[in-house]
């Protein structure tokens, strides 16, 4: 019987799905099956304008149970919210209210299906928007306003951080902090006078979040490289000598 890698799952929307891709040289997919290589398989599980509520009802056709012909899940990261965090306008019907969405967290990561391959669960609060750029490319679109604000999503990566908290056992992984932290860092600091405004909110700048979040929704290669920064320490390490299979010398002895 052909032997099965166990498996890290990348499970939630655009921004996961798009991490297989490679972006300015980096890709986070690639980077974390470069980590893992020999003992876990990365599978990505990213679907594209899903929200928590289209998450949790496929989730039983997306995870296969655990048995001996069939891999188990050793890490579970888990990136939703970003399309649950739209307006609730006529020509959007992504949007999920926060409390629903907490909801829809916690039954995603304690669901039978995943608790059956008990992995090490990360879970992911959104990253941050640019309400600046996403008003331009929402108007540009045929919306009568922006699909997305930046204080409507920050609130939904506080509702992620208290799920994490929460429930036990279960990893925070602050990419809506991280993002906003570089962000910081890169932008010139401009005029002092007055209160300063986040980055990407109305009225002020985008800063480096132009980098960042090119269309200030999803991610550029820079920012999939913080992201792969804050998550690689929570995978692993693994035992050497450990592998799927054995190392070249073990099956070929004598060999210097």
């Amino acid at each position: 019987m052909a032997k099965a890698y166990n498996q890290v799952v990348l499970f939630g929307d655009s921004l996961f799905q798009g991490a297989s891709q490679v972006q300015d040289g980096f890709s986070f997919q690639g980077a974390l099956q470069s980590q893992c290589i020999r003992y876990l398989d990365v599978v990505n599980r990213g679907f594209s304008g899903y929200n928590t509520k289209n998450a949790l009802k496929l989730l039983p056709e997306i995870f296969l149970p655990p048995s001996p012909s069939n891999p188990r899940i050793e890490y579970l990261l888990v990136l939703l919210g970003a399309n649950d965090a739209c307006l609730p306008i006529p020509t959007n019907t992504q949007g999920v209210p926060i409390e629903q969405y907490k909801e829809n967290l916690i039954n995603i990561i304690t669901h039978d299906y995943v608790r059956a391959h008990n992995p090490k669960i990360l879970l992911v609060t959104p990253p941050p928007v640019d309400e600046i750029r996403i008003t331009v490319l929402d108007l540009a679109s045929g919306h009568a306003q922006a699909t997305r604000q930046a204080a409507v999503s920050a609130a939904y990566s506080e509702t992620a951080r208290k799920v994490a908290a929460e429930v036990p056992g279960v990893v925070l992984i602050d990419l809506q902090k991280a993002i906003m932290d570089k962000a910081i860092s890169l932008t010139p600091k401009g005029d002092a006078s007055g209160p300063p405004l986040p980055l990407g909110y109305p009225g002020g700048q985008r800063g480096a979040l132009e980098k960042l979040l090119p269309d200030g929704l999803h991610m550029s290669g820079e920012a999939y490289q913080v992201f792969y920064d804050i998550v690689k320490s929570h995978i692993g390490p693994f035992p050497e000598g450990k592998a799927v299979f054995p190392d070249w010398r073990t099956l070929n002895p004598g060999t210097i």
